[in-house]
C-alpha cells in the first residue's frame, strides 16, 4: 500500500513538473526586505498531551533580501546547482533543535520497543531561487546529536516551568556525534485566479536529504484555496515536512489568506533518531521504510507578517509503534 501511493505521488509530482516546467516564467521585481521566521512544533498544539515520539521542534531563520547576504558566501553560492541565478535569490540562515522521546518517560532503563531519547541542534545555511512558478532550495545543516544537543536540558527545564512531568530516560540517549543533512527541495505552482483575486493552485514537489542524520527522497501535492495566493508558497515547516516558503511577498490588497491540504510519501534510507548511532550504537529500533505526512491549515499574511497553522497527521515510523501521530505547527514570519 505504501509502496503504491509512494508510486502515485511521485508520478503525479513529476507530470505536473514536466508541464510546469514548460510555462514560462514571468519577471519579478525584487525584494528589498529581509524575512524572520519562528518556527514551533508539538503534539499539544494538535490538542494531544502524550508529548512522545517527535515531542518538539524550534526553528528560528533569516532570509535575506533579493540577493542579500555576503558576497563570498553568493560567490560560493554560484557553484550550488539546482539553484536558478536567472531567478529571485535568496540566502538563509537559521538554527534549530528537535526533541525525539519514547511514549513512556516515567522508566529510566532502556526501552527496547521504543525509539530512543535523541536530540538534534543545528544550524542552516540556504540557497533558494524563486520565479512565478518554482521555488528551489538547497540547505546545508550541520550540528550535533546527543548530549551535547541539550535536549534532556530544554525538555526538563521547560517541563518543570510548566508543572508538567520530567523525562526520567534522558540518560539513555544516544551518544554525541556531528550531524549533517543536505537537503534539496523542488516545489511547482500551477496557480488558476477567479474574479477578485480568489484563486485555487496545485503545487506538486520533489523532496530528498542525504547525510548521517537524514538520508530520504520523497514527493507530494499540496492544494491551497483562498485570495492572492501568489504571496507565497506556502508556509514553512521543520524537516522531515512538506516544504514551503519561508519567502512571502506584500499581499495586493493589504491582506491574503488561504486554507490548504496536501500529502507526502517518504522513503527513508536513514534515520539517526531511529537507526542510533552511525558507529558502535545499541540504541536503536527498526524503521518503517516509508513514511506518509497529511497536513491542513490555513495561513494569513497581513502587510508585514504572515502566521500559519498545520495539522500534522504522520504514520508509523517504526515497528512496534502502536500508533500514528499528530501535532500542530505554528509559524509566524515578518518583513522587516
Amino acid at each position: 500500500m505504501m509502496t503504491k501511493v509512494l508510486r502515485v505521488l511521485s508520478s503525479a509530482a513529476f507530470l505536473a513538473a514536466a508541464f510546469l516546467g514548460t510555462c514560462p516564467a514571468s519577471a519579478q521585481q525584487g525584494d528589498p526586505e529581509g524575512v524572520f521566521t519562528f518556527v514551533v512544533e508539538n503534539d499539544t498544539l494538535a490538542g494531544g498531551n502524550s508529548d512522545k515520539h517527535y515531542s518538539s521542534g524550534l526553528r528560528l531563520g533569516y532570509l535575506t533580501p533579493d540577493s542579500g547576504g555576503p558576497q563570498a558566501l553568493w560567490e560560493l553560492g554560484q557553484y550550488v546547482p539546482l539553484i536558478d541565478l536567472k531567478a529571485r535569490r535568496r540566502m538563509g540562515f537559521a538554527i534549530g533543535h528537535n526533541i525525539y522521546t519514547p511514549e513512556n518517560k516515567d522508566v529510566t532503563f532502556r526501552q527496547f520497543n521504543d525509539r530512543p531519547y535523541a536530540a538534534f541542534l543545528y544550524a542552516g545555511l540556504a540557497y533558494q531561487s524563486q520565479s512565478d512558478t518554482r521555488l528551489d532550495t538547497v540547505e546545508l545543516d550541520v550540528g550535533v546529536v546527543g548530549p551535547w544537543a541539550l535536549g534532556e536540558e530544554i525538555q526538563n527545564n521547560f517541563h518543570r516551568l510548566i508543572g508538567s512531568g520530567e523525562s526520567k530516560g534522558w540518560g539513555n540517549q544516544l551518544d554525541n556525534e556531528p550531524g549533517i543533512a543536505l537537503v534539496f527541495e523542488r516545489k511547482w505552482r500551477f496557480l488558476a485566479e477567479t474574479a477578485g483575486g480568489y484563486g485555487i493552485d496545485l503545487m506538486p514537489h520533489i523532496s530528498g536529504s542525504v547525510g548521517n542524520v537524514l538520508t530520504y527522497g520523497g514527493a507530494g501535492l499540496t492544494f491551497r484555496i483562498g485570495e492572492d495566493l501568489a504571496v507565497d508558497f506556502g508556509p514553512p515547516r521543520i524537516r522531515p515536512a512538506l516544504p514551503g516558503s519561508a519567502s512571502f511577498d506584500k499581499p495586493l490588497d493589504r491582506l491574503a489568506w488561504y486554507l490548504f491540504a496536501g500529502a507526502e510519501a517518504r522513503g527513508i534510507l536513514r534515520d539517526i533518531t531511529l537507526d542510533g548511532n552511525t558507529f558502535g550504537s545499541e540504541q536503536s529500533i527498526e524503521k518503517k521504510p516509508f513514511v506518509l505526512d497529511f497536513q491542513a491549515g490555513i495561513a494569513i499574511v497581513i502587510r508585514q507578517t504572515r502566521i500559519s497553522y498545520t495539522q500534522v497527521f504522520r504514520t508509523r515510523e517504526f515497528e512496534g509503534q502502536a500508533r500514528p501521530d499528530y501535532f500542530g505547527s505554528i509559524s509566524i514570519s515578518t518583513k522587516f
